[in-house]
């Protein structure tokens, strides 16, 4: 069982789903990409360095019941630093630092880390220095638009992967839906929102802070 799955089935999955989708977006948008949805997002991105915004996180079991909602804050510092802030309904921190990744369970005040190349191993994204383009990891398409957004659909081709589809919302100037479905028939939609492009962003976001920790558990 991969390393963020053990720390927290459900959080940390949706976690590395986002990342490993953000670090092939990131890494391909210098790339000359013909689709009319991979230009999509090589428009949005060009240029991007750093991200800011708040999230709500809404799971859906396979009969479309919602069974959890979260919220928080993420932030991304390109190259290869990240950090997912839960608010509620439990308190977690998870920082990618470059190196390490840290899953900070606020209350236990415990921390499980790894290796960012061994927790991120076996995803689409493959490593942060992946150059690859996004068509190798991804069939991409455009959708039909609908809330008001233009939606590009990502089919993972990895079969290891347990995702099974992903849906990009772009709204006027920015990407503020992710839909992501999962072998399992679950689905979870985040919606983004405060949006802050390029950003300045305090290298300390992407330090753990060890005095508020009791216990540290390695997975390498």
């Amino acid at each position: 069982m991969p390393f963020l799955s053990r720390c927290d089935s459900g959080r940390s999955r949706v976690f590395v789903w986002l990342i490993q989708v953000l670090i092939v977006l990131y890494v391909s948008s210098g790339g000359a990409l013909a689709a009319e949805g991979a230009q999509r997002i090589d428009d949005y991105l060009r240029g991007l360095t750093s991200l800011q915004a708040d999230f709500q996180q809404f799971t859906f079991n396979a009969e479309r019941t919602q069974m959890i909602e979260r919220h928080g804050t993420f932030y991304l510092q390109r190259p290869g630093r990240f950090r997912w802030e839960y608010a509620s309904p439990n308190p977690q921190i998870i920082i990618a630092d470059g190196k390490r990744v840290y899953v900070h369970d606020i209350e236990l005040k415990q921390v499980s880390h790894q290796s960012q190349a061994k927790a991120l191993r076996g995803t689409p994204a493959l490593l942060l220095s992946n150059t690859e383009p996004i068509e190798q990891h991804f069939e991409v398409r455009s959708i039909e638009s609908s809330d008001g957004r233009d939606w590009v659909e990502l089919i993972p081709k990895d079969p290891e992967t347990e995702v099974v589809r992903i849906e990009l919302g772009f709204g006027t100037d920015s990407l503020d839906s992710l839909i992501m479905a999962d072998s399992f028939g679950q689905e979870t939609r985040l919606n983004f929102t405060n949006i802050q492009r390029n950003v300045a962003l305090k290298p300390d976001l992407f330090k753990l802070d060890q005095r508020a920790v009791d216990d540290f558990l390695s997975f390498d």
